[in-house]
């Protein structure tokens, strides 16, 4: 049975970490496709994107070494591995606050950001203000993986690791160490057959002479 559940959430916390995957690798052709519209828009002269193009691309890559780490620590379930995944997805969990709470909290939270030259920031915010719901949910959803993602990780390092996997049969299990043979000392017995001839010499030539 332990094992059963044990299966069931690993398997559960790897879909559950694939949504972070998924928006990690929306993130980065995102920046990728930015990137080559400031190449065209720069005339292949100068390549050095704004701080946003940066950013996103970061963001990406972070959340896509979570997600491999996560599927590394729902594999294994190693109690290390899943610590680190936990402490991860949780500062990224806080980051992410941090900047809703600014944003909704702070009207002039533009000015905390640095200008973008390409205006490609200001195209995003637009088509969010356009499409709340939608990018809402989608928000929701993200947050709501990595909440999940957190407790499953943790109902996981509480079960710990699967020990019977590793004998799978009897044959598998190291047999107890047996006594040192140098401690034990074998007395060997031996039995002379009375009917064996006897071939020494010096018993042979003492019946010769009294045969004479």
């Amino acid at each position: 049975m332990g094992r059963m559940l044990r299966s069931c959430l690993q398997s559960v916390l790897k879909l559950v970490n694939s949504v972070i995957g998924m928006a990690g690798m929306g993130m980065i052709l995102y920046s990728l496709w930015m990137m080559r519209v400031w190449y065209k828009q720069s005339g292949g002269l100068v390549f050095s994107p704004p701080w946003f193009v940066y950013t996103f691309l970061g963001l990406g890559i972070f959340l896509c070494l979570i997600t491999c780490s996560g599927h590394i620590a729902a594999e294994t379930a190693n109690g290390h591995c899943l610590s680190c995944y936990m402490v991860f997805v949780f500062l990224l969990v806080m980051l992410e606050a941090a900047v809703t709470a600014d944003i909704f909290l702070n009207r002039n939270w533009e000015e905390d950001f640095p200008e973008d030259p390409t205006g490609k920031f200001d195209e995003l915010k637009n088509f969010v203000r356009s499409n709340f719901e939608m990018c809402k949910w989608i928000g929701l959803l993200v947050v709501a993986a990595q909440a999940l993602s957190i407790f499953l990780a943790m109902v996981l390092r509480a079960l710990g690791p699967d020990s019977g996997s590793y004998y799978d049969s009897d044959d598998d299990i190291v047999p107890a160490r047996l006594p040192l043979l140098r401690n034990q000392v074998h007395h060997t017995s031996y039995t002379v057959d009375p009917n064996l001839p006897n071939n020494d010499p010096w018993k042979v030539r003492n019946r010769e002479k009294v045969s004479r």
